[in-house]
């Protein structure tokens, strides 16, 4: 399958600066200046191992927009992640984010200080949809090849001033909304970041969330097979750049056996199988594991459930009902980009 004329909204990544106050769009990597990003990779002083800079980990959550509460649920789900101090993780994937879930992510002075953000720019990928998928990268891990931008991040943009060390990836050539045939207008958000170690390479950062029910899992056989050949595709304007492979992670809604066979049909790797075993159930939906972290040309290392608590939602009559932050658990998965 051809991906190259596929629809694509092109849109960025956004750090916050203290002096401004606003969240600003950043460059990413231009695919014309090669030589000034090598210039600028082998200036940087790194002083951790190969094996450490490559290491990653993501979180992804569906969290839930229909349910009552949704901005006080998503702050739960957000603290949940983001209160685990250094070991909060390096790639956020979050779906279901409505409008106003959007702004209190934005205002968040933890996500000001320590991530780069999708989508901060306007709200063109909330416009005629219930909910969207957002994508944080963590400024620690992720920078970008403008020279002044660096310096900005080297000095701490971010609102709480943390430094960044021990970035090992670099943003770009893309960051893009990819329309899917799609019976609920889903697309696909994906951000391309390249190893400092080797800048004519890059890998792809998918978030999804596939077609919900049923009657959709034909629409779902289709977005699968467009997402694999992304992580397969050349890069723009180049004749030799090719992604090298990337990751694939959100609500794949899988609730068929039929979907259950599209990674393997698609030669992608499903981490919780390939840590786990097929029977093993990770998200309490019985055989069926509706959200999914899979991945090509990386090697998953963990993977884990993260549940969802409680939050109290008041009734008339003074009674209160318990319901969990999301109907869906989060997965956290550590991986390795392959020697």
């Amino acid at each position: 399958m051809v991906t190259t004329n596929l629809n694509r909204l092109w849109r960025t990544l956004s750090a916050f600066n203290r002096s401004t106050r606003r969240w600003e769009p950043i460059p990413c990597r231009n695919s014309q200046s090669q030589e000034t990003q090598r210039l600028s990779l082998t200036s940087r002083n790194i002083d951790t191992s190969w094996t450490q800079q490559r290491l990653l980990s993501l979180v992804s959550w569906n969290i839930d927009a229909f349910s009552p509460r949704p901005v006080s649920r998503a702050k739960l789900i957000y603290n949940h992640i983001l209160d685990e101090g250094p070991n909060s993780p390096d790639i956020i994937f979050l779906q279901e984010v409505t409008s106003d879930v959007r702004t209190s992510l934005l205002d968040d002075a933890r996500v000001r200080a320590a991530f780069l953000v999708t989508d901060a720019e306007d709200q063109t990928s909330f416009e005629d949809v219930p909910f969207a998928t957002m994508t944080l990268l963590s400024n620690s891990r992720f920078f970008t090849s403008d020279l002044d931008s660096q310096k900005d991040c080297d000095e701490g943009v971010g609102e709480g001033g943390r430094g960044r060390g021990g970035n090992f990836f670099m943003v770009g050539p893309a960051v893009s909304r990819l329309t899917l045939p799609s019976k609920y207008k889903r697309d696909a958000l994906y951000v391309d970041i390249v190893p400092t170690t080797a800048p004519d390479t890059y890998f792809r950062l998918i978030n999804v969330h596939l077609d919900s029910l049923w009657d959709a899992q034909s629409f779902r056989a289709q977005q699968m097979e467009i997402l694999a050949n992304v992580l397969r595709e050349p890069e723009p304007e180049s004749e030799s750049g090719r992604c090298s492979g990337g990751i694939i992670a959100g609500d794949f809604n899988a609730i068929s056996p039929e979907d259950d066979e599209l990674v393997d049909k698609n030669e992608l790797v499903d981490a919780w199988v390939a840590l786990h075993g097929r029977g093993a159930d990770s998200d309490g939906a019985g055989p069926r594991r509706l959200d999914k972290v899979v991945m090509m040309g990386l090697k998953a290392k963990e993977i884990k459930v993260l549940r969802p608590g409680l939050i109290d939602v008041p009734k008339p009559g003074g009674i209160s009902l318990n319901i969990p932050w999301s109907d869906h658990s989060g997965l956290r998965c550590t991986f390795t980009i392959k020697d």
